[in-house]
């Protein structure tokens, strides 16, 4: 599994221009990067967009899949086809390879663009999220503060115990 990146911290306010493209403060992209401009973007919750670092996600993903495999070649499956058929689908239809071209503009993919919920010309607000960054719709951000605030305190206080 490749090297976890650096700790990806900031909100910065961008504007979707009207070929569906936003420019990543460099601030964020270069802990993302590590020297490729691959990434996977991911659809996370409604309203919020998540771009990882390609090696790190698909080494995730890899991982995950293949105990489901195992599982599945042992028997321990039965009875959860409509879950793992479930699973197969979200996989399907949440990441896509993306590249960031130069000076860190993203185009947002169609399929993605929905599930965002911006149209061009609208704002997005692009924040750190430790280990990737995030687009979200900020009507979305406001009600994710809004809603997991109170608990940062607890949070912090039990991640860094």
């Amino acid at each position: 599994m490749p090297a976890t990146p650096a700790f990806i911290l900031g909100e910065f306010r961008r504007t979707i221009d009207e070929r569906f493209r936003l420019s990543v403060p460099s601030e964020l992209t270069d802990p993302l990067m590590g020297g490729s401009s691959d990434c996977i973007l991911a659809k996370e919750q409604p309203g919020a967009l998540s771009l990882w670092n390609a090696e790190l996600w698909q080494s995730k993903i890899d991982e995950g899949v293949q105990l489901v495999r195992s599982k599945m070649r042992a028997g321990r499956m039965e009875g959860r086809i409509n879950e793992v058929q479930q699973l197969g689908r979200l996989l399907s239809t949440r990441h896509k390879k993306v590249n960031l071209a130069e000076r860190g503009r993203l185009l947002i993919p169609e399929g993605f663009r929905e599930f965002l919920g911006v149209e061009p010309g609208g704002d997005v607000l692009v924040v750190g999220a430790a280990v990737c960054l995030e687009v979200w719709r900020p009507e979305a951000w406001l009600d994710y503060l809004k809603e997991r605030m109170p608990e940062f305190r607890n949070l912090f206080d039990n991640l860094s115990a």
